[in-house]
């Protein structure tokens, strides 16, 4: 209890303060959580810090929370998903969502793959799964973050803001899918073949976003009639949150892909009115998403795990991915170079999302603790630059 006390005070205040700076809140959590654990505090109160963050029983119930927290993060990113605005873009939302999501894995991919020793990865046998992670780490994008980005600038309804989001929940649908399969190829599903796993992935996402949205948009009205509002929707729709996670869980995917698809469904439902969406935010914003962020800061050692070279080298990655693949598909798609340029720094801040993807993959094995650290690091950074690079780059004069 006082673990959660403490985190859940540190997480607000420094979200505030982040706030201030025109930063989003999930930095500021970062920072209290780097703060509060072993590359701060830990080094200047060993024990006092020990004792505060025990190993044991308290790590596990504190390490429960983290784990319901992530899967509530990932449905509220599936709420996000407009289908309707992304089947609207069309032809130019797939150039730049496809360009998008394979220039940057690519990129993301052959360098692990070519220089596995660089990326600290030694286990030969599983090296095809850590590029292939690491692929997707660098073409996966962070949807909140980029629509709060866009409504800052005032150009979230504008064609441009519209063609960015749909292309991010393109990019993030296909990404979550890629690594829940690159999990299953480490042998951290069930026991089912990995054929047969894609195959029930592929159709449970396929029946949810046809037969289980009609399913909603029938049950959503009866909902908002006949129970307490907005309790009965809330505790409801969260219900059915866990129960999918638990479906994929059991099918060899991870829990949060079945959060997201059931965000994605329910999210698209005509019946779920922005009010109860901004309720269902709030609630998970402000309780859960400050835990996990947090908590970030306390597992990893900042300081004793950074190494520059690397951290720069993927902070170039991710940046050549997204700029070249996302510019040349809004190009492509027939906007100007100007508008092609905003929109690949748009479409470049990762956030939340990729941190959820580095700390799943730390806790299969997948990579160590520096590979991490840079990768938190470089969400950070993207986040950070997306907003004022997209302002610069739509304030200069370009040509066409």
């Amino acid at each position: 209890m006082i673990q959660l006390g403490i985190m859940l005070v540190a997480g607000r205040l420094f979200a505030e303060l982040a706030r201030k700076f025109k930063q989003p809140a999930v930095i500021g959590e970062i920072l209290a959580g780097i703060l509060l654990g072993p590359t701060v505090f830990g080094m200047i109160s060993p024990e006092t810090f020990h004792s505060l963050f025990p190993p044991g029983s308290s790590s596990l119930v504190l390490d429960g929370f983290v784990q319901v927290a992530v899967v509530m993060l990932l449905f509220i990113a599936g709420l996000e998903v407009d289908l309707h605005i992304v089947l609207q873009q069309g032809r130019q939302a797939v150039f730049t969502s496809v360009f998008g999501l394979v220039i940057p894995f690519l990129f993301g991919f052959f360098f692990p793959y070519l220089f596995p020793d660089f990326f600290g990865y030694a286990d030969e046998g599983k090296r095809l799964a850590f590029a292939l992670f690491m692929g997707t780490s660098m073409a996966i994008t962070a949807l909140p973050v980029i629509a709060r980005i866009l409504m800052d600038l005032g150009i979230f309804k504008t064609r441009m803001g519209m063609l960015v989001i749909s292309s991010a929940m393109i990019n993030d649908l296909i990404g979550w899918l890629i690594f829940s399969v690159v999990l299953g190829m480490i042998g951290k599903g069930s026991n089912m073949p990995l054929s047969q796993t894609i195959l029930l992935t592929v159709g449970f996402t396929a029946g949810m976003l046809t037969v289980g949205r009609g399913v909603i948009n029938r049950v959503l009205p009866w909902i908002n009639k006949k129970l307490a509002w907005p309790g009965g929707l809330l505790s409801l729709s969260l219900a059915f949150c866990f129960l999918s996670a638990a479906f994929t869980e059991y099918i060899g995917i991870h829990a949060i892909f079945g959060a997201f698809i059931l965000g994605v469904a329910l999210g698209d439902s005509e019946h779920l009115s922005e009010r109860a969406k901004e309720i269902i935010h709030q609630f998970i914003n402000n309780i859960f998403a400050p835990l996990f962020f947090v908590a970030i800061g306390l597992r990893v050692n900042f300081v004793e795990n950074f190494d520059l070279w690397l951290t720069l080298a993927i902070i170039f990655i991710a940046f050549a991915g997204k700029i070249v693949g996302s510019g040349l598909g809004t190009r492509l798609g027939g906007f100007s170079w100007k508008e092609s340029l905003a929109a690949s720094f748009g479409m470049n801040a990762r956030g939340a999302m990729e941190i959820i993807l580095g700390l799943i993959a730390l806790e299969n094995g997948l990579i160590n603790e520096k590979v991490f650290v840079s990768l938190v690091i470089m969400a950070l950074v993207t986040s950070m630059t997306s907003g004022p690079l997209m302002k610069w780059s739509l304030s200069r004069k370009w040509g066409n």
